[in-house]
């Protein structure tokens, strides 16, 4: 009798486990994973950080402005100082981090300047008082030079203006970003990144 209530138990449980939830992972590319996650969130996405970037430093490499610096450094790489870009959109979870990242990746990638060493970076920021836009103080920009030897520094933030109406929203992103020479103050180059996001709401189910 025992034998048969086991054997009971034993297949009962297994038709429970028949019964569930079933899951099928798929291992996607960024670009995949980005235009899968369209269909479930309008918030900034992997494939938006490095389009902001790349579009970002191609604005700064082909300004006229930029060029011109470059030129009075008469061959010398100029040791450059990446201050936090800010996030000032609503979204908490906006990835300022992983857009910090990219920066700071792409920038160590190429040969423009000598980037300035990451503990030296994270020892700089934890003593700078940014303003509530995200940019510096003049004088805060001259300390900074001082303290870390650099030439050029950069700085910027992210804002977001949405619009809604009747289930339908547009998000309207900026990137922006400065780079300003630090022995004179002087702005170099500025450049604005701009996306925007739209997206409707159909029935209860999002």
């Amino acid at each position: 009798m025992k034998k048969i209530n086991f054997l009971f138990l034993l297949l009962y449980s297994l038709a429970l486990v028949s019964c569930g939830p079933k899951m099928k992972t798929q291992r996607l590319t960024t670009a995949q994973g980005d235009e899968k996650a369209m269909y479930i969130t309008d918030n900034w996405l992997a494939t938006d950080t490095k389009n902001a970037v790349n579009e970002t430093l191609k604005q700064i490499y082909n300004s006229k402005k930029y060029k011109d610096y470059i030129k009075k450094m008469k061959g010398k790489q100029p040791k450059l100082f990446i201050a936090e870009i800010q996030n000032n959109t609503s979204e908490a979870y906006f990835p300022i981090q992983d857009l910090n990242d990219e920066m700071l990746m792409e920038i160590s990638n190429g040969n423009d300047f000598i980037l300035i060493d990451d503990k030296a970076r994270d020892k700089i920021l934890d003593e700078i008082q940014y303003q509530n836009d995200g940019m510096v103080e003049q004088n805060d920009i001259k300390t900074i030079g001082k303290q870390s030897g650099a030439d050029v520094m950069i700085f910027g933030n992210v804002n977001m203006k949405p619009e809604m109406l009747e289930g339908k929203t547009i998000k309207e992103y900026s990137v922006n970003i400065r780079m300003t020479d630090i022995l004179t103050g002087n702005e170099i180059v500025r450049s604005r990144y701009q996306l925007s996001k739209y997206s409707e709401r159909k029935g209860y189910s999002w």
